[in-house]
């Protein structure tokens, strides 16, 4: 099963396991087809360096599912998986209490057949790792089996990943209803944001939903910090808050429907509704947002062109969350050694880096910092002039200066000659970019669609919306095939291809 934890068993280990005596793991692949079937694909690479033939192994946590399925090694089987379980009386358990773990928040539960941890978290591997330390530790207080969360929903509640602890290296799947069939009453659900200690330690049986709230992340942590920098318009501020308040907005949505998803579809079909031990507090939700988008666009203009230490983080969370309200395109890496690049790379002014500058450096060692006087984005040189990269966000526009589009060049990124003689990198909005070549079921229509505006008009905001519906398609074939490093292309092919429709471009 996807998600569980995975362990290879050799011959020995699968005799082990199964209580074999030599030889009759033979027999047993011979006589039983629904035995779990082994591999040579999974072997150590000391022993394919070696040339070694790989040793056949078995999927651990098949063959425990297979045992607890057979009559005669159901004993030596994952323990929540004995078909007996399905018709046997069961004696109600009880709840033992909270458990703080390791692996995260856990409750204990008697039953019939020992204690059963269950830890409320979807770390993978949780429940190997719980069973592994209760095995070592001689005061585990009887538990036999650890369940995990799968983040998913099985047949009869949230999906379970077990290990036992007799076995804990091999996980299986169990089902929540069986569970709660063991521990003779409704078992608690927190939602994943909801999934800390001081919140599960509250609930005890019979106990009222608790009404919790959701913390802030480290981007929310973050960006409420910076707004409290002495900033030097209010915009900066405002952009940060609204951004802060988004991200809480999402977060409390997100919770909002999971909690929905859960309870509409989590609980038995035959049973009793799945019980939410836990709901985040709607007082004072959803926080405000700035709908001036002018506004916001200034703040994050201001923190771009900061050098301010305490910009950094948050134009690194901007770059990636706020790409529509900054006024560049994308992220764009071209190496200097291209003649277009090394055209454009003297056309550049260096500068003191900002805010931009030092998240697209990437902590790089040997930089250097630019900005494009005609454009106005911001570049860095990481490396030499001759064996280095230019990494910048690309125009969202071209300079009005009257200049008309005289060819454009296929090399790394589409770059824009015009008749002024100047070179620049293609204009492209956030999210997008520019690309030429076979794409397989694709086409190259955002770059056919912006070199299209761009002879009409050198200067014009490009826009990308319904970019494959625009793209004239004798632009879209004549960028549709592989081109050699550095290809020029003319006007006068561009206006021609333009003019045609794609089965006609040469």
């Amino acid at each position: 099963m996807a998600g569980r934890n995975m362990a290879y068993l050799r011959r020995h280990e699968v005799e082990k396991l199964l209580h074999l005596e030599k030889g009759e793991l033979d027999r047993l692949l011979e006589e039983d087809e629904d035995f779990p079937e082994g591999s040579q694909d999974h072997h150590d690479l000391f022993n394919q360096a070696l040339g070694k033939e790989p040793p056949v192994t078995w999927d651990g946590g098949s063959v425990y599912i297979w045992a607890a399925r057979s009559s005669r090694f159901r004993e030596r089987g994952a323990v929540l998986l004995d078909r007996s379980l399905d018709t046997r009386s069961v004696a109600p358990g009880k709840w033992l209490g909270f458990q703080p773990t390791s692996q995260g928040p856990a409750m204990d539960w008697e039953t019939d057949l020992g204690v059963v941890r269950i830890v409320h978290t979807t770390r993978h591997g949780a429940a190997c790792a719980m069973a592994e330390e209760l095995a070592e530790d001689p005061g585990a207080q009887g538990v036999i089996t650890v369940c995990a969360l799968f983040g998913d929903i099985g047949f009869s509640g949230p999906a379970l990943i077990a290990a036992d602890t007799a076995q804990p290296s091999l996980e299986y799947e169990t089902q929540w209803g069986l569970l709660t069939r063991l521990v003779g009453q409704p078992l608690p659900w927190w939602p994943r944001a909801l999934r800390r200690s001081d919140v599960i330690s509250q609930w005890l049986p019979g106990a009222p939903v608790t009404l919790a709230e959701v913390l802030p992340d480290e981007k929310e942590t973050t960006l409420r910090q910076a707004a409290t920098v002495r900033w030097p318009d209010d915009a900066a501020k405002t952009a940060l808050v609204d951004m802060a308040n988004a991200m809480r907005n999402q977060h409390i949505d997100s919770l909002a429907s999971e909690i929905r998803i859960f309870a509409e579809h989590g609980g038995n079909p035959h049973g009793d509704p799945l019980l939410i031990a836990a709901r985040h507090r709607t007082e004072g939700y959803p926080l405000p947002r700035i709908d001036d988008r002018d506004l916001l666009a200034a703040g994050w203009r201001t923190i771009a062109s900061s050098q301010l230490f305490e910009a950094y983080e948050p134009m690194e969370i901007g770059m990636y969350y706020a790409t529509d309200l900054l006024p560049y395109g994308p992220h764009t890496e071209v190496r200097t050694r291209g003649p277009a690049a090394r055209r454009w790379g003297q056309q550049l002014t260096p500068c003191t880096p900002t805010a931009v500058h030092a998240v697209l450096a990437d902590d790089a060692q040997d930089v250097t910092f630019y900005s494009d006087p005609a454009t106005g984005i911001p570049a860095v040189r990481k490396g030499s002039s001759r064996d280095g990269s230019w990494v910048f966000l690309a125009p969202l526009r071209l300079p009005d200066q009257g200049a008309q589009l005289e060819s454009v060049i296929l090399e790394d990124t589409v770059w824009i000659q015009t008749t002024d003689g100047r070179i620049h990198p293609g204009p492209c909005t956030p999210g997008d970019h520019l690309w030429w070549g076979p794409g397989g079921g694709d086409r190259p229509t955002e770059a056919a669609w912006v070199i299209s505006q761009l002879m009409d008009d050198t200067s014009t905001h490009v826009s990308l919306t319904d970019h494959w519906h625009h793209a004239p398609a004798g632009l879209t074939k004549l960028l549709n095939r592989t081109r050699r490093y550095g290809t020029e292309l003319p006007r006068a092919a561009l206006e021609h291809a333009r003019t045609q429709q794609a089965d006609d471009t040469p």
